[in-house]
């Protein structure tokens, strides 16, 4: 699933990573939960690479990981032997091969999907590595209202118990809203009172650090956060950053006063200005809604020290930012688009998406290298 390697001197753009932050991270988490702390290493551990991620997590001691699909969690077996991997988006029809072949833990999500594993265990034969029953998780649907069972789906599917082991219970919660977060887990409770002994998880990243201090139970499965995202929005982060994007300058342009930028024309010089094109685009993860105008107040790059605006309408390929106030900048330098200063979440407040959208997105045309930020 790792793209292919695109070679420093070919990329337009280098997106850096510091797998030593996203372990100090998961260190953290750990420590703040008080209980075992998994990972969520889904969409190519969230677009930053699935090998090195999970390589570097398996060897700080990390041994529960979360995918969203099969083919990720045999990916992530073959890097981590002796990890359990739970598949989020649980078993499709004729899938159930693949999950026993890897030793993967579908997460059930619905009445069919339990009836099919557990037929699945009863007509294979199948076991576990030693030798025990197939394994499996439930996700609990407690309001969120998406994927999951139902008290009274449980009821349905009481007589498959004894064909599979059921090793987690999971939910997550309304983070937006005490009151339905504790009907939440009165809920959660309620059902895993018929599961006795049968480890428990109700925590993402936000509800981590949630104020009214929620039940975290056996297992605690943050994503976003391991990767410098920060859990309690409007709050200081109390991760480290994980990633920085730099990207080529294409060409440096002065205009004149009233010239417009780009095809839609969104953005028009109001004196000289001086522009520059970088090598970084709707394509490379930069959302369009970074461009500054009139009718919106956009993104900025940190430029030699200097805040500097997106203008025009971002392009497949390549980005216009306004360098007036920096110094001088010549075609063939690399500018800093995201860091340290203008962090994953500011980067998506300015364009009015979510954190999670960014990072998922960046770096399919870019140079990775790993290393400190």
């Amino acid at each position: 699933m790792d793209q292919k390697e695109i070679s420093l001197r070919g990329a337009g753009a280098i997106l850096t990573i510091d797998l030593a932050a996203i372990v100090a991270n998961w260190q953290t988490l750990q420590a703040v939960s008080g209980t075992e702390c998994g990972a969520v290493v889904k969409a190519d551990a969230y677009g930053l690479g699935l090998h090195p991620v999970v390589k570097a997590l398996y060897e700080a001691g990390c041994r529960t990981f979360f995918v969203a699909h099969a083919f990720e969690g045999a990916e992530v077996r073959a890097l981590a032997p002796e990890a359990i991997i739970y598949v989020l988006n649980g078993v499709r029809p004729a899938q159930e091969y693949t999950f026993a072949a890897h030793n993967l833990r579908p997460v059930l999500n619905s009445v069919p999907e339990v009836e099919d594993w557990g037929q699945y265990c009863a007509t294979s034969h199948k076991r576990a590595p030693d030798g025990s029953l197939l394994k499996a998780g439930l996700r609990i649907d407690t309001g969120v209202n998406q994927l999951g069972l139902k008290l009274y789906d449980l009821e349905r599917v009481d007589h498959l118990s004894p064909l599979f082991d059921v090793t987690l219970l999971l939910s997550q919660l309304v983070t937006a809203d005490d009151s339905i977060a504790d009907r939440q887990i009165e809920a959660f409770d309620k059902i895993r009172a018929r599961y006795p002994g049968v480890p428990a998880s109700l925590a993402n990243s936000a509800a981590i650090f949630l104020d009214n201090n929620p039940p975290l139970y056996d297992l605690v499965r943050p994503g976003y956060a391991l990767y410098g995202g920060n859990p309690v929005p409007g709050r200081p982060n109390p991760m480290r950053p994980v990633v920085r994007l730099d990207a080529h300058i294409i060409q440096v342009r002065v205009l004149e006063p009233g010239h417009s930028v780009g095809v839609e024309r969104l953005w028009k010089a109001r004196g000289p200005r001086r522009v520059i094109m970088v090598a970084a685009g709707l394509a490379d993860g930069i959302p369009s809604g970074l461009t500054d105008n009139e009718k919106h107040v956009g993104g900025k790059a940190l430029i030699q020290g200097t805040l500097c605006p997106y203008v025009s309408d971002i392009a497949m390929d390549y980005s216009v930012i306004d360098v007036s106030d920096a110094t001088y900048l010549e075609r063939g330098e690399m500018v800093e688009l995201l860091g340290k200063t203008v962090t994953i979440d500011d980067f998506a407040a300015m364009a009015n998406v979510s954190g999670y959208e960014i990072l998922s997105n960046l770096g399919r045309r870019c140079h990775r290298r790993y290393q400190p930020l």
